[in-house]
């Protein structure tokens, strides 16, 4: 419902009334038992009592912002376990490494994007307090003295009157008839709010992504070590094999084969070390740093997975994901310029006033007797580019429903990310199981066919494809493990976990 759907009925006082003049609107009128000689003050004070009593028939342009309706199921089509949701859990809970804390709490003081969010956010509230003083008058005070030179034809050198010096200040005080300043300060307010909710999203991405390439780091921490030592083992295989080449009892085809498993390990151990500072490269920038050297704490290993990770209800993900409400505050924005744009086609009311003084000598300037005040009421409209003003409402208006075509969309990619971490939890957990089923087989096969071709009963192709396949394989079970590490963090940050820090 339009806010100007209602209007206050106010009963001006007798003393009031007002005049149409060709400047303008002008107040006038006398207080009972008043005589014409009142004094400047008295006139002041009736003047400024005017936007009072405006201010009470006054009404605000445009639509009110309702939150739009939004279809939330009554939980997550993935969500297998019930409770409080994992976002509640503050961040150093969630991952307990001494270490990973220690780089995320430098991160959420150094990291440059942060502090430019922050600085951001500042910028926004400096500006809803320029707007707030819309509400309050303008005043400007203006002081002159006699230019050098002289003006032909004049009585004073350099000053075309009498009076050569004197001071006035400037009253104008618009009166918010339509709601033009309110909806101006509603706007300024939304824009602080959504800025506000960025800066908690980027708290969530640089704090997510920290904890993202720490895990990497240990990632390759376990991958090197598995690429070092399979490198060592073909080592020790080409060194037999060529001993076992010169005695005749293999082929070049079978040192051949040992040489290029050897080679494969090395091109690993060389590609995983290049990851390696890379990545600590690009934790270095999270944190604020140039490139340094990174410390860890827990393995991969030994990092501490929550057993059970409940999602909570989909309702609380529009009171908790940063960019959801980022998205509510601007579409709460957009619709106060509606406002706006509104008011600005219909005419504005202001109170203008000066005072001052005027001496043409310096010295009896505050003695001269020539003090002056004069005040009223002033009425501008627009009148030819009135159907600008048209256009511009409706492009707002279009904006606004662009606006709210990207809530809309921010809040389905919400459940989606949260549909996709669920899963990707569940199914990574079963796929770390039947991994490290497959590794302990695999060792078992390795040991079986190393004893086969030390007893003469098979050849060392055997051995070849099981060394071969537990390298594989153990490669693989330290991806899997980081992902169910990184699953749960990007389950945390898409339900809008707390990034707070400790």
């Amino acid at each position: 419902m339009n806010a100007c759907s209602k209007w206050r009925r106010v009963v001006l006082p007798t003393w009031m009334t007002l005049r149409l003049e060709s400047g303008g609107i002008a107040c006038m009128g006398l207080l009972p038992g008043q005589r014409a000689g009142t004094t400047a003050s008295r006139r002041w004070t009736r003047l400024l009592l005017l936007p009072s009593i405006l201010f009470l028939a006054s009404c605000a342009m445009g639509p009110d912002y309702i939150r739009p309706h939004v279809d939330a199921s009554d939980k997550f089509r993935m969500a297998y376990t019930e409770g409080q949701s994992i976002a509640n859990l503050p961040w150093w809970e969630l991952l307990n490494d001494a270490e990973l804390q220690r780089l995320i709490r430098q991160a959420l003081l150094q990291n440059r994007d942060l502090k430019q969010a922050v600085a951001s956010v500042e910028e926004l509230q400096a500006r809803l307090g320029i707007a707030r003083w819309d509400y309050l008058p303008k005043m400007d005070m203006n002081v002159n003295a006699p230019a050098f030179g002289r003006l032909g034809g004049f009585l004073f050198p350099g000053f075309p009157t009498p009076y050569s010096y004197f001071g006035q200040t400037t009253l104008n005080w618009e009166i918010d008839i339509w709601g033009r300043v309110r909806r101006s300060n509603e706007a300024a307010r939304a824009d602080l709010l959504a800025r506000e909710e960025n800066r908690r999203a980027i708290v969530l991405t640089v704090v997510s992504s920290v904890a993202q390439s720490y895990f990497d780091l240990l990632q390759f921490d376990m991958q090197l070590d598995i690429a070092r030592n399979a490198l060592q083992s073909w080592e020790e295989s080409v060194a037999l094999s060529r001993a076992q080449l010169r005695g005749g009892v293999i082929s070049r085809l079978d040192l051949d084969q040992f040489e290029a498993e050897r080679a494969n390990a090395a091109t690993r151990v060389a590609e995983l070390e290049r990851q390696m500072v890379q990545k600590e490269n690009e934790l270095s920038v999270l944190v604020g740093k140039n490139p340094v050297s990174i410390s860890r704490g827990r393995s991969l290993t030994s990092q501490i997975v929550p057993p059970e990770v409940p999602a909570g209800l989909p309702s609380e993900l529009l009171q908790r994901r940063p960019d959801i409400l980022q998205a509510e505050q601007t579409l709460a924005a957009a619709t106060a310029r509606i406002g706006m744009t509104k008011a600005a086609r219909f005419p504005r009311l202001t109170i203008t006033g000066f005072l001052g003084v005027a001496s043409p000598a310096l010295s009896k300037i505050l003695l001269s007797g020539s003090e002056f005040g004069v005040g009223g009421l002033g009425l501008a409209g627009p009148l030819l580019n009135a159907q600008s003003l048209g256009f511009e409402q409706r492009a707002v208006e279009a904006q606004a429903r662009q606006v709210l075509a990207q809530y809309e969309q921010t809040i389905l990619v919400a459940f989606k990310e949260v549909e996709d971490a669920l899963v990707a939890v569940r199914t990574v957990t079963e796929q770390q199981k039947a991994q490290e089923q497959q590794v302990k087989s695999l060792r078992s096969a390795l040991h079986v066919a190393d004893l086969r071709y030390k007893g003469g009963i098979t050849s060392y192709v055997d051995v070849l494809l099981a060394k071969r396949t537990l390298f594989d394989a153990e490669f693989a079970l330290a991806a899997t493990r980081r992902l169910h590490l990184v699953s749960v963090v990007q389950l945390y940050r898409a339900l809008g976990g707390g990034w707070s820090p400790a």
